[in-house]
């Protein structure tokens, strides 16, 4: 159950910029460049860091989410997705992306993690100054989703198809888009799942 009450029925971080929209519009804000403003990253590549470290953090409803914006953005879709969550190293990316999801991992230990060789290795397979930049900055602010969301115990649905509609309206409108009312059927089917009263 949600440390605060969560009257929206919506989960995870969207239940939160429900009860807070205050704080909401800066971090949809952040998230919408870092994740689809103009980019030599693709729109795709930026949500799988994302995804990466949010599984790296363990952090269930960012995991599931990023994951399914990502994998609707990439050509070879959530198998791809699925290939580097497990195994970076044998995954099918270019190894620029490989080096920067490095430095991605890095950023999830601790900052200083970032040494000066995962950087040199990330330019020495094309990645640009502000490639390295955007990732530390996705990654460190994955770190700040994920405690958010896990922090106030939000809930984070089984149902891939509650990420896949989010998916497709991220990728339609982007991050500052409100999400539609949320069903009063869905609402109570969301707080069950989660343990609430509906």
């Amino acid at each position: 159950m949600p440390h605060v009450s969560i009257d929206s029925g919506e989960p995870g971080i969207r239940g939160l910029f429900a009860f807070r929209p205050e704080t909401a519009g800066p971090l949809n804000a952040l998230a919408e460049v870092l994740l689809r403003g103009d980019n030599t990253l693709t729109r795709g590549e930026r949500e799988l860091i994302a995804a990466y470290v949010s599984g790296l953090n363990e952090c269930r409803y960012c995991t599931a989410s990023h994951a399914a914006f990502a994998a609707a953005q990439l050509p070879e879709g959530m198998h791809l997705v699925d290939r580097v969550r497990a195994d970076v190293g044998s995954a099918e990316i270019s190894p620029k992306l490989k080096a920067l999801l490095a430095i991605a991992a890095a950023v999830q230990k601790g900052g200083r993690e970032v040494t000066g060789d995962l950087v040199d290795a990330a330019k020495a397979e094309g990645a640009t100054e502000r490639e390295v930049h955007d990732t530390v900055l996705i990654a460190a602010a994955f770190c700040m989703f994920n405690r958010y969301v896990d922090g106030l115990a939000t809930y984070a649905p089984d149902d891939p198809a509650v990420y896949a509609a989010a998916a497709e309206r991220i990728v339609k409108h982007g991050y500052g888009y409100p999400a539609p009312a949320v069903a009063p059927a869905v609402a109570v089917a969301v707080a069950e799942q989660a343990g609430q009263p509906g």
